[in-house]
């Protein structure tokens, strides 16, 4: 009996690990087609046959074509790796390394998915719906700025400037636009965009007494 009940166990697990693996294949499907023929031009039926599953396969793993995006949108957060960005902030006291965290996280995020973070946005235009998902990343983004911001000391920021600002000047310095920007046009590498975020927030944020790395 307990063999048996090991084996549906088993069963049941391998089932589970099937299914992640067919999510995860849609997904990738979704993402070739979204970023090869672009978003209004991609059907399911298409992201079914790139995929290699049956069109209402697609449907039960996502419910729709909107579902897909809303997944990659998850999988650009995974690829930029959040735990780490945690670690780091947990790992110290010192607001530089709290930048210099938060500025690696940006970095992770738009190299490894920016060109998804981009088609969600750009869909935005024509579809409410991705319009509203990308300003609410937007905001949740913010959020979680001002948490970190609010936790340090009075006397961290340079004087006379308050969270909320500290949150917009961080906004307008590390975005998608200023990496590609750097990236493409300026042919700076990856680490170089990330230094300079980190400098750059230390220097536009920070009271210069603040402690350095």
């Amino acid at each position: 009996m307990e063999k048996e009940t090991g084996r549906r166990r088993y069963n049941s697990l391998r089932r589970v690990t099937q299914a992640q693996q067919t999510r995860a294949e849609i997904a990738e499907a979704a993402r070739r087609l979204f970023l090869s023929q672009g978003w209004a031009a991609t059907t399911v039926r298409d992201v079914a046959r790139e995929a290699g599953v049956a069109v209402p396969t697609v449907y039960a793993a996502y419910q729709n074509k909107a579902g897909l995006v809303w997944a990659l949108a998850d999988a650009a957060d995974l690829a930029a790796d959040v735990p780490q960005m945690i670690d780091e902030l947990e790992a110290t006291d010192d607001p530089r390394r709290h930048l210099a965290a938060m500025a690696g996280y940006d970095r992770r995020l738009f190299e490894r998915a920016g060109d998804l973070i981009t088609l969600i946005r750009d869909a935005g235009r024509t579809e409410p719906d991705f319009a509203d998902f990308y300003l609410r990343g937007r905001r949740q983004v913010g959020e979680y700025r001002t948490q970190v911001f609010s936790s340090w000391p009075d006397g961290t920021l340079r004087p006379g400037l308050d969270v909320a600002t500290a949150v917009d000047i961080y906004a307008a310095l590390c975005n998608i636009d200023v990496y590609t920007t750097l990236r493409i046009e300026r042919s700076w590498s990856p680490d170089r965009i990330e230094r300079w975020w980190g400098e750059a927030l230390a220097r536009e944020l920070l009271r210069r007494s603040t402690s350095a790395p």
